[in-house]
């Protein structure tokens, strides 16, 4: 997942479409309410009642939009990043939660003799559905949020996550069909399957139109290579297609050794420059059952590579200088960055800080160096466990460590800092204290989910 806090370059145009998309955004999640109130209405039950009816209308308005959310549509994402998009989706899965409950509880704390309709016999089979809605809707939020403590498998989960999503909605809408209070009028019926239809082509899209545009333009494998620190990058070429063109820094979702159908994909970052879009490079540290399996990956390997996103990119915050902090594997799309800073001869002066274990397992050692003679490149690098005689920085990326090197003008820099969460959290601290503005930090988190 990445996070900027500051706007990209050319901010004026990204706030437009920012606001553009917000509002589209609202405009679906309030359509349904709006039609539903137009025209003749029924005769009213009450404050309560009627909020109860809006909440669930809301709540299932908000489900269905909540797939647009993870659609990956560029333009879109563009404004924000994808990794914002996908954060806001985590939290508002949450606030949908939160109103999808409040409805039944309003209408039962308001009447409470309605809970003989929820026991049988008098459990009809629109209220099933809307029982079976909720209960599918909190199992999806509660596997989401805890998806690692309950050792839930990653591929499992993303099936399960669809599964449960689709269901959710789709025993919503039966349930509002049954009770039919509010959109028992035809036309009123007319515009709320249209934007039923809607959703469903929406889910359509994304489970079998982009899919198969995937599965017509393949990737090959050219060659594994070994990096240092257990990691293993990826280099592949495009199969009877152009390729695609990206900004350094952006990163795709892989997927190996299925089709693009099967809900298989594994976001990395792009580690090559991206002046040299013919042989991409994802370089993969062993973290986890799919990424040990990334060294036995054989070339020839046919890979579907869907990308690119997100905004943590130099090509996006023009600044008269950089400072890459990277903590661990965080270097990969650090070094996406510097390898086409390099191919372009940009000669502005850059610092990275680059936090490891230790010297020996610190990964792409050598040709880090060798980019010093290429770029205006001062390298510092932080060791946790030194070993033998080491003279450079030891422990962990603080603000003393980081302002010992900063040079005069270090709050006019764009930093881009990318790691693991503590090393994240750690670091836009200290950068904080330091003074620099919070426009100019770029953050990048390996944890979508």
């Amino acid at each position: 997942m990445h996070r900027s806090h500051g706007l990209p370059g050319g901010w004026m145009r990204y706030a437009l479409l920012g606001l553009f998309w917000t509002a589209v955004y609202l405009a679906l999640v309030l359509a349904p309410l709006v039609v539903l109130n137009i025209g003749p209405m029924p005769a009213g039950r009450g404050f309560w009642w009627d909020l109860s009816a809006a909440l669930g209308f809301a709540g299932t308005a908000m489900m269905g939009v909540m797939f647009i959310l993870t659609a990956r549509f560029h333009h879109a994402t563009a404004p924000f990043g994808i990794d914002i998009i996908y954060y806001f989706h985590r939290q508002i899965a949450l606030v949908v939660l939160g109103i999808v409950l409040a409805h039944p509880i309003i209408l039962l704390a308001e009447e409470p003799g309605l809970t003989l309709l929820l026991t049988p016999p008098q459990l009809s089979f629109h209220m099933s559905a809307g029982i079976l809605s909720l209960s599918a809707l909190l199992a999806l939020v509660v596997t989401s949020l805890a998806r690692k403590k309950l050792h839930i498998h990653y591929d499992g989960w993303r099936l399960w996550h669809a599964s449960l999503a689709v269901a959710a909605l789709g025993l919503a809408l039966v349930h509002i069909d049954g009770v039919g209070y509010y959109s028992a009028a035809p036309w009123k019926r007319v515009l709320w399957m249209v934007i039923v239809a809607f959703w469903f082509a929406l889910l359509a899209y994304v489970r079998l139109v982009r899919p198969y545009m995937l599965l017509r333009r393949p990737y090959q494998v050219e060659e594994v290579v070994e990096e240092r620190g257990d990691t293993w990058s990826l280099v592949l070429r495009p199969d009877g297609h152009g390729g695609m063109s990206f900004q350094p820094g952006q990163f795709a979702w892989l997927t190996i050794w299925h089709s693009p159908f099967a809900l298989k994909e594994h976001p990395f970052s792009i580690s090559s420059s991206a002046l040299r879009p013919e042989r991409l490079r994802f370089s993969i540290k062993e973290l986890g059952d799919f990424t040990r399996r990334i060294k036995h990956v054989v070339p020839g390997e046919r890979v579907y590579v869907d990308g690119p996103y997100g905004a943590f990119s130099v090509d996006r915050h023009r600044g008269p200088g950089y400072v890459f902090i990277a903590g661990g594997i965080g270097i990969a799309p650090v070094m996406g960055m510097l390898r086409t800073l390099a191919d372009r001869e940009d000669r502005r002066p850059l610092l990275l800080y680059y936090a490891y274990k230790s010297w020996e397992r610190l990964t792409f050692r050598e040709e880090l160096e060798s980019l010093r003679a290429r770029l205006e490149l001062k390298i510092f690098y932080v060791l946790n466990e030194p070993h033998g005689v080491w003279t450079g920085e030891v422990g962990f990326l603080s603000e003393e460590i980081l302002g010992r090197h900063l040079p005069g003008d270090f709050k006019r820099l764009d930093y881009f800092v990318c790691g693991p969460v503590p090393v994240l959290k750690l670091v836009e601290s200290a950068l904080h204290k330091l003074g620099v503005p919070i426009s100019k930090i770029h953050s990048e988190l390996f944890d979508l989910v």
